[in-house]
């Protein structure tokens, strides 16, 4: 029979064993519950998200391209990162070290990935709203494909030097059995991380979206000052108003974007500096996971054009021979 202390260890037979973090059962109930509900929600979501665009062709635009890039990278959050955080939730990682790699990597590749894909959503919309006569011709299909792979493959590079060492010696950080941490051999290489991962991008966001907003706003002002004008030239105002509602809504996927972000990000600064423990940020790890689950829940109430594609799946039209062509917008 196991003793008291056995009882706490990850692998009572090996005496080098983590020990686990004990919590009261409801709450445990209770936070396993809500973040599995969390993580399936983030999930079914996305892949709606990552269906809709890919099956309707009408949603075939470069907006919505980038909107499926995010999707992808938040699926990967509420397919991997999620999962993986509820396991590791009592503190031991029983999972080994080739899927500890895995954990660390997606994590580093979703988080990027997605500051990447606001940057390009926050250009797109300020050519949009700031240089519409020469949108089309600046904002092609081909140009945001090539982008996107570009964020994509930087992220890639990126993370695999970060965690070059962490590769090639996985667990050698580990200070007990059954525990999955990665530090960084190079410190200042951690504090160079979090200034290309967020400060620059957040930056650049920042810059872009508050030079739309001032121009939308001048916009709206004079939309509501020529009203008269309508009958003249309707179908001009009608294409400001719906380029005003767009870089609206994704706005608010922006703001949501850095609150959900920043948190986390004052965290890691503060631990790369020892001011606080690093194995102590699960809520601003979680805050950060969140946002891949509000993301569509966003599109839900901006995009009329995503509840009819969700209706279209959900009653199996997708299936119906031609739906590709359905209209949706």
């Amino acid at each position: 029979m196991e003793t008291p202390n056995e009882a706490d260890l990850c692998f009572p037979t090996i005496n080098n064993s983590c020990r686990r973090t004990p919590h009261p059962e409801l709450e445990s109930t209770v936070i396993y519950i809500l973040l599995s509900t969390i993580t399936v929600l983030t999930v079914i979501l996305n892949l709606l998200v990552i269906i809709s665009i890919t099956h309707f062709r009408q949603l075939h635009t470069c907006t919505n391209f980038l909107l499926l890039s995010l999707a992808v990278a938040d699926f990967l959050v509420g397919s991997l990162q999620m999962p993986f955080q509820i396991f590791y939730y009592e503190g031991c990682w029983l999972l080994g070290d080739i899927l500890c790699i895995v954990y660390f990597f997606s994590g580093y590749l979703s988080v990027g990935v997605s500051c990447g894909n606001m940057i390009l959503i926050s250009a797109d919309r300020y050519i949009a709203i700031c240089d519409p006569l020469l949108y089309h011709s600046k904002v092609t299909t081909r140009r945001v494909q090539v982008c996107i792979c570009l964020c994509w493959i930087s992220v890639i590079v990126h993370v695999s030097w970060i965690m070059r060492d962490f590769v090639k010696q996985p667990g050698s950080f580990n200070s007990c059995v059954g525990e999955c941490v990665l530090v960084l051999v190079h410190p200042e290489e951690g504090i160079a991380d979090i200034f290309i991962s967020l400060v620059v991008p957040l930056t650049i966001i920042t810059v872009l979206y508050l030079r739309v907003f001032i121009v939308a706003v001048s916009q709206a002002r004079a939309m509501r000052s020529q009203i008269s004008s309508v009958a003249l030239n309707p179908s001009g105002t009608m294409a400001k108003k719906l380029e005003l509602k767009a870089a609206k809504a994704l706005g608010v996927l922006v703001i949501v974007f850095i609150i959900c972000c920043s948190p986390y990000y004052a965290f890691a600064l503060s631990a790369e500096n020892n001011q606080v423990d690093p194995s102590s940020g699960d809520v601003e790890v979680w805050l950060i996971y969140f946002n891949s689950c509000i993301n569509p829940i966003i599109y839900a109430f901006s995009y009329p054009w995503f509840r009819k594609s969700i209706k279209h799946i959900v009653t199996l039209q997708i299936l119906e021979p031609d739906s590709r062509d359905s209209r949706v917008l």
